[in-house]
This record gives C-alpha cells, sequence and structure tokens, in this order.
C-alpha cells in the first residue's frame, strides 16, 4: 500500500468569539508504517478527532483549527523527510499557521537534533506547538527539561525497535528466509517466499552459460541483444511500466553477482542456506564469479600517457592511447581513431618518444620569453610571462614517475599537440598562462 501523506480537509468549527485574538491551528498526524491505514478510521484519523476536539476546548482563547490537516502515514519520526511535515512547515514560514496540534509529542519527531530544528522554525516565526496528552510549559526551565526527557525516551525506543528489528533480520537470515527487497529476475513472491518463474529461470540459466562462452559483460550483453533476450517488464505502483529493454553491462553485473540464484540467503558477509530453490548450482555460480573478479578493473601501475585528450594527427583525427605487450614488456602508443570520410591509415606512434619529443619542445618554448610573449600576444607582461614560463618548463623536467598525474605535462598549459611524420606542432593555452602569471 502507498504511503499515506496528503492534507485532508475538515469541517472546522466556526471561529472564535468577538474580540478574541484568533489563533490559528493547523492539526499534523503520523504513523509510522502502512499497516492499517486501508481501514476506514485508522491511527491517523482517531489522532485528528482527538486534536479536533482539544481546539474546539480552547475556543475561548481564540482557537480556530485550519481548514487543512497534514498526515504522513507510514513515515518514521527518526528524520524529517515527511511530505506533510514539510508542507505544514512552509505554511509556518509563510505565516499561515500559529499553532501546531499533535496528539504527543513524538507523533511530530523522534529525534532530538530535528526537534531543534522545527522550534528553531517556529519561533522564528513566532509559532508554538502543543501535544494534547502532554501537559508542559517550553517557556520555563522545568518544562525545557521535561520537554527534552520525553523526546529523549522517544528517540531511545525508536532505536531500540530499530535494534530489535535488525535483530529479527538476522535471526531470520540465518533460517534462510527472503527479508524482502527487490524481487530477482527468475522468481516471485508468494506467501513472502521466493517462487521460481520457469520462464524467467531459463533466461538467467541462459545469462550464466553465455557469460562463461563469452568471457566478459560487455560481450555478453551484445550476445543477449543479438538473441532478443530483454529485461522484465514491470508495472510500477504509479501506472509506469519499466523493463522491456535489453540487458545492460551493469544490470547483468549484479544478477551475476546475485547469490540468491545460488540457493543462498546473504547476510552482511555471511551466506546461508535459502529456503528458497536455486536457480543454477553453487559451482557455476562460483565459476562466474572468479571469471567476473579476473575481468576486474585493477590499480594502473603504468607510466601516465601524459598526452591524452590533447592529441591529433595531420589529418585532425583524435589520438587515443593503445597498449601493446611483448613477453612482459608493455608498449604503449598513441594511435588516431577513425573519423568517417577519412580513409588514409590510422597513426600509430610510439608514447614514450612522442612525449619526450614535446616535453623537450615545451621547455625550450616556455624557456624563451621572446617566443613565448609571440606565441601569446602580451608583451607587456614581461616578467610575469617569464616567471610563470620557467615554473612550468621546471615541471616539464621533472623525472619520470609511474604515479599518475604526478609527471603529466599541465594539460591546462597544453592544449593542443598535432602530430605529422616529420613534424609536431604544439600549442599553448593563453588563459592557462595567464592564469598562472596574473
Amino acid at each position: 500500500m502507498a504511503r499515506r501523506s496528503s492534507a485532508v480537509r475538515s469541517n472546522a468549527p466556526s471561529g472564535p468569539s468577538a474580540g478574541v485574538k484568533q489563533i490559528r491551528c493547523a492539526i499534523y498526524t503520523r504513523k509510522s508504517t502502512e499497516e492499517g491505514l486501508e481501514q476506514e478510521f485508522n491511527s491517523l484519523d482517531a489522532q485528528r478527532e482527538a486534536c479536533a476536539a482539544y481546539i474546539v476546548s480552547q475556543r475561548h482563547e481564540g482557537w480556530v483549527q485550519m481548514p487543512d490537516c497534514y498526515d504522513d502515514g507510514g513515515y518514521s519520526g527518526g528524520n524529517m523527510e515527511r511530505p506533510a511535515l514539510k508542507q505544514l512547515l512552509a505554511e509556518i514560514e509563510a505565516g499561515r499557521v500559529d499553532v501546531i496540534v499533535v496528539y504527543k509529542v513524538d507523533r511530530l519527531t523522534r529525534a532530538l537534533s530535528d526537534f531543534a530544528r522545527i522550534v528553531d522554525i517556529l519561533d522564528r516565526n513566532k509559532a508554538s506547538f502543543v501535544s494534547i496528552t502532554q501537559a508542559f510549559n517550553t517557556t520555563t526551565s522545568m518544562g525545557r527539561l521535561t520537554l527534552n526527557v520525553l523526546l529523549s525516551f522517544a528517540q531511545f525506543e525508536r532505536e531500540v525497535a530499530g535494534e530489535r528489528i535488525r535483530d529479527k533480520v538476522a535471526a531470520s537470515k540465518k533460517k534462510g528466509m527472503w527479508m524482502g527487497g527487490p524481487v530477482p529476475l527468475g522468481y516471485m513472491v508468494k506467501d513472502r517466499k521466493l517462487i521460481i518463474i520457469p520462464e524467467e529461470a531459463e533466461t538467467v540459466r541462459l545469462i550464466f552459460q553465455r557469460h562463461q562462452a563469452c568471457g566478459s559483460l560487455k560481450a555478453l550483453a551484445d550476445d543477449l541483444a543479438a538473441r532478443g533476450i530483454a529485461s522484465r517488464l514491470r508495472t510500477m505502483k504509479d501506472g509506469r511500466t519499466i523493463g522491456g529493454q535489453p540487458f545492460k553491462s551493469g544490470a547483468l553485473y549484479w544478477i551475476i553477482r546475485n547469490v540468491i540464484y545460488a540457493g543462498l540467503i546473504p547476510h552482511k558477509e555471511a551466506l546461508y542456506q535459502g529456503e528458497h530453490q536455486g536457480i543454477i548450482s553453487r559451482e557455476h555460480w562460483d565459476a562466474s564469479q572468479a571469471l567476473l573478479n579476473n575481468n576486474a578493473l585493477r590499480p594502473h601501475t603504468g607510466q601516465p600517457s601524459i598526452l591524452r585528450y590533447m592529441l591529433v594527427d595531420g589529418l585532425g583525427r583524435p589520438m587515443t592511447v593503445a597498449h601493446g605487450r611483448k613477453g612482459t614488456r608493455r608498449y604503449r602508443y598513441y594511435v588516431s581513431k577513425p573519423v568517417e570520410g577519412i580513409s588514409e591509415p590510422t597513426w600509430r606512434l610510439p608514447a614514450g618518444d612522442l612525449e619526450s619529443l614535446v616535453r623537450i619542445a615545451m621547455t625550450e618554448l616556455l624557456t624563451n620569453p621572446l617566443r613565448l610573449q609571440t606565441e601569446l600576444g602580451q608583451l607587456d607582461r614581461d616578467h610575469q610571462l617569464v616567471d610563470t614560463g620557467n615554473t612550468l618548463a621546471e615541471q616539464l623536467k621533472a623525472p619520470m614517475t609511474k604515479t599518475p598525474g604526478a609527471d603529466s605535462i599541465p594539460s591546462s598549459t597544453c592544449s593542443r599537440q598535432t602530430s605529422r611524420p616529420s613534424l609536431i606542432h604544439c600549442s599553448i593555452s593563453r588563459r592557462a598562462c595567464g592564469n598562472r602569471s596574473a
């Protein structure tokens, strides 16, 4: 059932007697769970009815019930992420509400930190709140102490309830019970148990089988798309339909990592034998995990490609980084990307040699004030450009390291290099030198 959070129209009683200042009262109700909200007269209605009766008893003080009530059904009091509460606080900020009326203070919040925020909003807008079943006066030190004690116990009760729930979930999972969440592909829920859907189970088995054959998630996604295999089509509570699309690598990753398919239930770092029937064997699942782990990205420990994203070849095609291996040696290259309309062969240049040439060219340029000023067209800033050029040149002369970023040519300085078999043309960023010399 969807959470209940709405402003409900109410038959507000008649206003106060003439000459009495009107105090506008808004009723706020809350229930932590959705259980029972479908009933014709539920907990929210009972809270509202009691609050409305209290407002009527205060008519001689000028209290008037606002026609809108603010109900948060199915929302925890442990935070302020509640639609009706947010709407009510906005009304207070706008000066349209003078008093919040609640059944108990823990209906408003169960967290001391949130209560401090709410009180700050109320004080700033000269508003207040009333708990009809708890009499205390917050204008005195004793009243504030009483309120803080009540809220401390409310927060304690919430935390203890959370611990009980976590303990129950842990005990249930140890018994192999499924404790909710998104229903995995291949299963449906019946009597709170996972039941296999034969047609979808075949899709799951095919995913695991083809993963071993294809060797990677990208190849697996392409293979399934070619076979016309699509994700489960689901209708959401708001009527939207999602799914029915070819599987992406990310979705396949979570399917293959899901140990539920092997008949197990996970809890933190432990695995327990589940009550449900597995779709694949544990051995098949373990083999897919080994393949995923083997294909996982590893930290980059080689030399950084310092001209990445800054190179184009003589035909204007961007150049990207490529690698090769011979025995235990690893080679780096800068390779042209294919561009539609250009049929000439792509360029493939040794990365180390090209980077050394660019370093030499950039160092010579940066340490030559006249050339640097001519390139940038800033003849009126000699000393600043000389200092900046020398600083950047020293960075380029630093020894090569294996830490990405520690040895890179400043990308903000070197904007583009155009490579030809016998010529390298370097362009320098005017904005970077201007910023560094300013």
